[in-house]
């Protein structure tokens, strides 16, 4: 049956969900509107995308569904002296996890940009040595 309606295209037709080099540009975009001062204190933490977490990473946190995890910070903390301990250590670790962030991204009313700097940044406040409950006290005294 035809349609009485013009054929009309979205923009969305001929678009492919982002792979892990675009999450990495929108990582690297996040990272470029940090002030200075905190991006040097970031020092030689890595960032790291991965489809999901690894199953043992999985394990270690009792997460069932690999889904519930969109990102994850793995070192030692500024608070916890990491400035002062780099030889023979391996360097702090953020790691974005696409599937999850995709699934979140589709459920909200967000960009997917957006998702990626607020995961990005969350665990980048965990190298900085604050806990999740810092982090929603200090998103929530922004949002009045």
């Amino acid at each position: 049956m035809a349609s009485i309606h013009p054929i009309s295209r979205s923009h969305w037709t001929d678009l492919q969900a982002p792979d892990l080099k675009d999450f990495e540009a929108m990582a690297s975009e996040t990272l470029a509107t940090m002030p200075d001062d905190l991006l040097l204190r970031c020092g030689n933490l890595q960032i790291t995308l991965a489809e999901y977490a690894p199953d043992d990473v999985l394990d270690a946190l009792s997460i069932e569904d690999p889904h519930d995890l969109l990102g994850l910070f793995e070192g030692v903390g500024l608070d916890e002296g990491e400035e002062l301990s780099h030889t023979g250590q391996i360097p702090n670790r953020i790691w974005l996890f696409r599937r999850p962030i995709l699934d979140y991204w589709a459920a909200m009313d967000e960009t997917l940009g957006d998702v990626v700097a607020h995961v990005l940044i969350h665990e980048i406040g965990h190298h900085f040595g604050l806990s999740d409950q810092d982090m929603e006290r200090l998103e929530a005294a922004a949002d009045r």
